[in-house]
């Protein structure tokens, strides 16, 4: 089990148990971390087009420049998708709030500290991304950020 899968707080998270355990490859147990994860979860499942599909099994090395320091990301999930031309494709996917994806705007309503903490979360979600763009890009895979924007479609 890996180390994000032990982060479990049943407060904020829920166990998403899939109906289609054949397509699920990854480990258990599969944590949505928020309401919009487990939709996406649902989406996976249920999507004809998805193969196979897991939820934080891909560790990317990266350098945080916040905490100064190599650390490990999880992207939220890796999903292997048949087209329409039969050709298969494999993606990692990151689901953020499209407010995080942004870069953050300062305002005289925000204190300090908040403008400190958007700009950190900015940062270092970047640095994260790049090293997800640049794995991806090394193994012909698609990196691609999904916002609730996207998923609400």
């Amino acid at each position: 089990m890996n180390f994000m899968k032990t982060q479990f707080n049943p407060k904020k998270h829920t166990i998403y148990n899939p109906i289609n355990k054949d397509k699920y490859v990854g480990s258990y147990p599969l944590i949505a971390r928020s309401s919009w994860e487990r939709t996406f979860c649902q989406w996976c499942d249920n999507n004809s087009s998805i193969i196979k599909w897991n939820s934080e099994d891909v560790i990317i090395p990266y350098y945080d420049p916040v905490k100064r320091k190599q650390r490990r990301y999880f992207p939220d999930f890796m999903i292997k998708v048949r087209d329409k031309n039969d050709d298969d494709k494999i993606y990692i996917v990151e689901v953020k709030p499209y407010n995080q994806v942004m870069a953050p705007k300062g305002s005289k309503n925000k204190k300090q500290k908040t403008i400190i903490s958007e700009n950190a979360i900015y940062a270092t979600n970047n640095a994260k991304w790049k090293a997800a763009a640049d794995f991806c890009r090394k193994r012909g895979f698609i990196f691609k950020i999904i916002t609730e924007k996207e998923l609400y479609k």
